[in-house]
């Protein structure tokens, strides 16, 4: 297991090519998971499209973008205001989806930090949300083809990427801590967005809150740059794509422009 400074990433992978993939230094250790995992997007996209033909009646049943995100709100709200309602949660709803299938209305990447139960922040149940929990709620290959899957297939018509207030990763990169194993090529996608904030001029608590903001942006652009799928809806108007911010020291959260 190799053991370098997340700041000597930047330097170790280069993204030169026209999808924003790195160019690595030789072997698969010297590669980020884009650069590994690209040539396998054509084909995760195709698979994606075949269940569409015979299992469309997995979609949400219109559910517009902005009704999703009032729900999401209303939730959000009332986990603060601590009267949840704790929706779908039975024994019956268990039943339903088993039977009848998923139906989500939003798509969700978020951090895996255990300070964000996604389900609970939004006081949501079973078969309500599509979640992808990765670090540092980044957007590469096999997040975005999850995304693909949430809004081509299943029919969600929003994608949230929430970062949140304290994250991990996102300190890790500005700090230039030490890493090791996987952990370079899963950062290494935090890069620009933190060089972004590092140019705003600003100081502790401002740069690392500055910076995970960016990296919620930089999840978004991802999604949509490296996705001709998710392009191709949000063109439509079919989906929508935001960002948001949890605040593990209150509960509530921020919605990014």
């Amino acid at each position: 297991m190799c053991d370098c400074t997340v700041g000597s990433i930047s330097s170790h992978f280069s993204r030169q090519n026209d999808l924003g993939q790195p160019e690595g230094q030789g072997g698969v250790t010297g590669t980020t998971r884009r650069h590994v995992l690209a040539g396998l997007a054509t084909g995760v996209a195709s698979l994606l499209l075949l269940p569409r033909l015979s299992m469309a009646s997995e979609k949400a049943p219109g559910v517009t973008p902005d009704d999703a995100l009032t729900r999401l709100k209303e939730g959000n709200a009332r986990f603060v205001a601590g009267a949840l309602t704790h929706p779908n949660l039975t024994a019956a709803r268990i039943a339903e989806t088993f039977s009848g299938g998923q139906h989500p209305f939003a798509t969700i990447i978020s951090c895996s930090d255990s300070r964000v139960p996604v389900e609970h922040v939004f006081d949501q149940g079973i078969g309500d949300l599509f979640v992808i929990r990765v670090a540092g709620n980044v957007a590469d290959v096999d997040e975005i083809g999850t995304a693909e899957y949430g809004a081509g297939h299943l029919g969600t018509s929003l994608v949230v990427v929430m970062g949140h207030t304290k994250c991990g990763a996102v300190t890790a990169v500005l700090k230039g801590d030490k890493v090791g194993g996987n952990i370079p090529a899963l950062v290494d996608n935090i890069i620009p967005a933190v060089e972004r904030a590092k140019g705003k001029g600003l100081t502790g608590d401002a740069i690392l809150l500055e910076a995970i903001k960016e990296n919620v942006r930089q999840s978004m652009t991802d999604l949509s740059g490296h996705s001709e799928e998710l392009a191709h809806l949000i063109k439509e108007g079919k989906i929508k794509v935001v960002g948001a911010l949890y605040h593990i020291e209150n509960g509530q959260v921020e919605w990014l422009s």
